[in-house]
């Protein structure tokens, strides 16, 4: 190697190994400030987790959104429930749920259940089909019908799943097919869904938390661009210590909400003053208690149908508390396995007729007397078979330990309720057309396949019922995906963000009248869509 090159070798290590230097240290600097930013970043993520879906009602509503929202990757939901205990109304319910077509369903006999859009339809009467009604109205209430039905069937598979009986179908009134499910135990429909949802969500742990005795008194919003925005709730929780001194704390809670609150037939003088003051002698299956409706308007949630009270034809008049003004339901399933309606003795009415139609002929009946405190009610018996005793018995058995109900051997009863089941046995035999229109008989067995002596000594069920408000139609205007509305029924669709509403709350399905078993069912189908799009809006990042 020549000196002239050994010079010029020397000369470039001098110069070009302080500048790698300089540009190595460049580099750790560089890849060491790119580490402490995602530990930043990672930090924090960490200190501001995503909201929880927040759902305000503990009846079967909001337990089923909040177990589908956790189910449809919601990190976590808060459950808030103003009564001491969850279940709402939803625990009481004693017919069942409907659903068609579903593997429970008698296909063999009955033929493919094909007719649940078409009843409902022609349940919901002159709200949908009457001539003052729009075009964008009819099909804004077709299509909420349309995801009650079509997924009807798929919600009887989800609670099964679950492991809730529902192999017991029944066919109610209204219906032109058997098609509302129950178990075959002793407990009542409602508290098997109600119990069985409770407790799988209790082993979400660490993900799902239920507060009771909070009452939600307000939605907090957040006014983006020209819309407002939900962004969660403020509530008050309740507690009494040793001395019985009650103390209210205010909280807020920040989320997507979803509004499961229920109805205002326990508004007696309140909303259902307002909106059905007609109503305010009748007793009622609900406990007395507020509406909430007015917190879903306060952020501009328009209401429709708050006119519309069910009034169910059979609630049991207590012989030891006859003026209560809260009373236990005689499920329709009683008539819908065979039982019958009698005033003096005789049948008045197709007992499988729509629940309005069948209270419009009771109280178009004399009433009996008034009782204490102004109560409005009729003296109607409700009676049923050995063979309707026995598809009813975990009921029965209920009713007849409460003193609802009691047993009588036919021999025992009076002769004009004697020709009464006789004429109605003939009927059920096929050798006489039953001239109030009923069709569909149930169980019925006596003087049918019960006759001659051991007729005489059959028991039948017999309680005294009168028609009692049970279920508000009317709430707030929501569309198919459970998003509570700012407009009109039939308008050009405003959702308010960050809030959907499912079960008695909502308006704007069953119109004119609600069919048996389809207030639970909408509480599943319309709950799981909830909770499924609350969640969707904390994946996505827009919560």
């Amino acid at each position: 190697m020549t000196r002239r090159r050994i010079i010029s070798l020397v000369f470039l290590s001098i110069v070009l190994i302080p500048i790698t230097a300089i540009l190595y240290q460049r580099l750790i600097s560089a890849l060491s400030s790119l580490g402490q930013a995602s530990i930043v970043r990672m930090a924090s993520t960490t200190a501001n987790p995503p909201p929880p879906v927040i759902v305000v009602g503990a009846g079967l509503a909001g337990l089923s959104a909040a177990y589908s929202a956790l189910e449809a990757g919601a990190p976590s939901v808060r459950l808030l429930e103003r009564a001491p205990k969850p279940g709402g109304n939803s625990i009481k319910a004693s017919s069942g749920i409907n659903g068609a077509p579903t593997r429970f369903q008698n296909a063999a006999k009955y033929g493919v259940d094909e007719s649940f859009w078409d009843d409902t339809v022609r349940s919901a009467g002159t709200r949908l089909r009457g001539a003052d009604v729009s075009e964008k109205a009819k099909t804004h209430r077709q299509g909420l019908i349309s995801i009650l039905t079509d997924r009807s069937a798929s919600a009887i598979d989800f609670l099964v799943d679950l492991g809730v009986d529902l192999s017991v179908v029944a066919q109610l009134g209204g219906h032109s097919k058997p098609r509302t499910h129950r178990g075959g135990g002793k407990t009542p429909p409602g508290a098997a869904i109600v119990t069985t949802l409770l407790n799988k969500l209790k082993e979400k742990e660490g993900q799902f938390e239920l507060i009771t005795n909070a009452e939600v008194t307000k939605l907090l919003t957040e006014q983006s661009g020209s819309t407002q925005r939900v962004i969660g709730v403020e509530y008050q929780t309740t507690t009494t210590d040793s001395s019985s001194t009650t103390a209210s704390t205010p909280q807020t809670l920040h989320g997507p909400v979803v509004f499961t609150t229920g109805g205002f037939g326990g508004d007696t003088h309140g909303l259902l003053a307002k909106y059905r003051p007609d109503l305010a002698g009748l007793p009622s299956t609900n406990d007395p208690r507020p509406g909430a409706h007015g917190i879903l308007s306060a952020v501009g949630a328009r209401l429709v149908d708050m006119d519309s009270v069910q009034v169910h034809p059979t609630g049991f008049v207590d012989p030891s508390s006859p003026g209560a003004r809260v009373k236990f339901l005689a499920a329709e399933m009683l008539r819908g396995e065979g039982g019958i309606l009698l005033h003096a003795g005789k049948r008045f009415v197709n007992e499988m007729e729509t629940r309005d139609r069948v209270s419009e002929a009771i109280m178009g009946l004399p009433p009996a007397a008034e009782e204490e405190g102004g109560l409005k009610q009729w003296d109607v018996q409700i009676l049923l078979d050995p063979g309707a005793c026995d598809a009813a018995a975990g009921h029965i058995g209920f009713y007849l330990w409460k003193g609802l109900m009691q047993k009588k051997k036919v021999k025992e009863l009076d002769e004009t309720t004697r020709q009464t089941l006789r004429e109605y046995a003939a009927v059920v035999k096929g050798e006489a057309k039953d001239p109030l229109g009923r069709a569909a008989f149930g169980h019925w067995k006596l003087g049918v396949s019960i006759t001659g002596q051991e007729e005489e000594e059959a028991e039948v069920c017999v309680g005294r019922v009168t028609p009692i408000v049970h279920f508000t139609m009317g709430g707030a205007v929501f569309n198919e995906k459970a998003q509570v509305l700012a407009s009109e029924i039939g308008e050009e669709e405003k959702p308010i963000p960050g809030v959907w509403a499912a079960g008695e709350i909502t308006g704007g399905i069953h119109g004119d009248n609600r069919l048996g078993g389809s207030s639970l069912l909408e509480c599943v189908v319309f709950g799981r869509i909830a909770g499924q799009q609350a969640a969707k809006a904390v994946v996505e990042g827009k919560a």
